[in-house]
């Protein structure tokens, strides 16, 4: 649920961020069909766009996008990085590979990548509640703590993602 989450919520910043359609049509014709849930066409389009401008990050982005969702973590994991190589800052990429890399079993990695989505947006609640969630998971409970309870401060309701506690028994 927290993937699926993840990948809807960064594919919806995608198509509102995305001002440099305007610029390009075929980029706006891909956007709106991969919204639509027209996968195979917008993976025609992207290409199409990558012909003419192979480090296009909203097109290499929006092609792991989709390699993701079908479960094509190779494939996802390459498309993210060349849009990263486009621009190292790109936020949706970053997000969504630290996502491939926790799942992958890489957690260093993931880390990382969280870490530079919350430099770059400080109040990005969903990074810093995946953080907690690896940083807990190798151990460093009091970081991933600070992690969660910082996600839980920028957005209240994701405190239902949060694992009840066990109530102790005296």
């Amino acid at each position: 649920m927290r993937r699926a989450y993840a990948l809807l919520l960064v594919v919806l910043l995608t198509l509102g961020a995305c001002s440099h359609t305007l610029e390009n049509p075929t980029l706006t014709k891909a956007l709106a069909a991969h919204a639509a849930g027209k996968t195979a066409e917008a993976v025609t389009l992207y290409e199409q766009v990558l012909r003419t401008d192979p480090t296009n990050k909203y097109a290499l982005y929006n092609l792991g996008l989709i390699a993701q969702t079908k479960g094509d973590a190779v494939t996802a994991d390459a498309d993210y990085t060349k849009a990263l190589a486009s621009d190292a800052n790109f936020v949706p990429a970053l997000f969504n590979l630290a996502v491939l890399r926790a799942q992958q079993k890489r957690p260093d990695d993931a880390i990382t990548l969280y870490r530079k989505v919350i430099r770059i947006e400080p109040k990005d609640a969903n990074a810093h509640l995946n953080l907690g969630f690896v940083l807990e998971s190798e151990g460093k409970t009091s970081d991933g703590k600070a992690e969660l309870d910082q996600a839980v401060r920028l957005d209240p309701k994701l405190k239902s993602r949060l694992p009840t506690p066990v109530p102790s028994r005296r």
